[in-house]
């Protein structure tokens, strides 16, 4: 009886994925199953809904539900300056490195960015640097949600606990509980939806940033990106990744480790 049960729970799982890979694009099937299924499962049941199709037809009706999912499936947890020597890494080594090797101008992407906190820091630290006027920074994540409230630029205190003071003092202004991100920064960045593992992506980056997403994703799908990451960059660039994303064997893909989480493509 378990197993016939077990069968059923399985079969309604599978179809919702296909249910949402038809009307979304997103294959869930790309994501850790333990990891996804109970993520959506404690979401299905805040809402009451017994089964996943259920909750597909649902979401299909609610747009609010909808995007209370893409929130949950793309862990929309960020904050500024996460992992605050690693920035500092990379402000101190990989771009002063990108600039004595002639890069001109920096194309910079940040990808999966979530709710903003990741491009705004690299436009922080570059306004720092003063390679602000010479840089472009690209922003995409698959969540209108995510999108929209980058786009807002205004975020809870927490958010901000890692930023240098005298960074946040120049670049945030109170607005009631909370924080608004400069006006002159935001329109630095430039934000796109996009879906990392069917889209196309843009090349010639010099540097690609891609952090705390990767953890999330199943080996094949993790090597299909790197795939793509590497060949978006231009000889030389660097490839940034979060803290528990470290890249094993990066010669498969045309990169050499530059500093811990940097991986550099091949110049040759």
């Amino acid at each position: 009886m378990k197993d016939n049960e077990q069968l059923v729970q399985d079969k309604d799982y599978i179809g919702f994925i296909r249910s949402i890979e038809l009307s979304t694009g997103i294959n869930l099937a790309d994501y850790k199953e333990t990891q996804m299924k109970r993520r959506l499962t404690t979401l299905r049941l805040k809402y009451g809904f017994q089964t996943f199709t259920s909750f597909y037809d649902g979401m299909m009706k609610d747009k609010a539900l909808f995007h209370e999912f893409l929130d949950r499936m793309t862990i929309n947890v960020s904050e500024f300056w996460r992992n605050p020597n690693r920035w500092e890494v990379l402000r101190d080594k990989v771009l002063p490195e990108l600039m004595g090797i002639g890069f001109a101008r920096l194309k910079i992407w940040s990808a999966a960015c979530s709710t903003g906190e990741e491009p705004y820091t690299l436009a922080m630290i570059l306004a720092e640097k003063k390679l602000l006027s010479a840089s472009t920074i690209l922003a995409t994540d698959i969540d209108d949600g995510a999108l929209a409230k980058a786009k807002q630029g205004l975020y809870l205190e927490r958010s901000l606990k890692d930023v240098p003071k005298a960074v946040a003092e120049k670049y945030f202004t109170e607005d009631g509980p909370m924080y608004r991100f400069d006006e002159q920064l935001k329109k630095e960045v430039r934000f796109q939806k996009q879906n990392l593992l069917t889209d196309r992506f843009d090349t010639g980056f010099d540097l690609i940033v891609c952090r705390n997403v990767m953890i999330y994703f199943t080996e094949e799908a993790k090597h299909k990106l790197y795939q793509k990451f590497a060949a978006s960059l231009r000889p030389g660039g660097v490839l940034f990744v979060g803290s528990t994303e470290q890249i094993f064997n990066p010669g498969q893909y045309g990169l050499e480790t530059a500093e811990t989480f940097f991986y550099r493509k091949s110049r040759s």
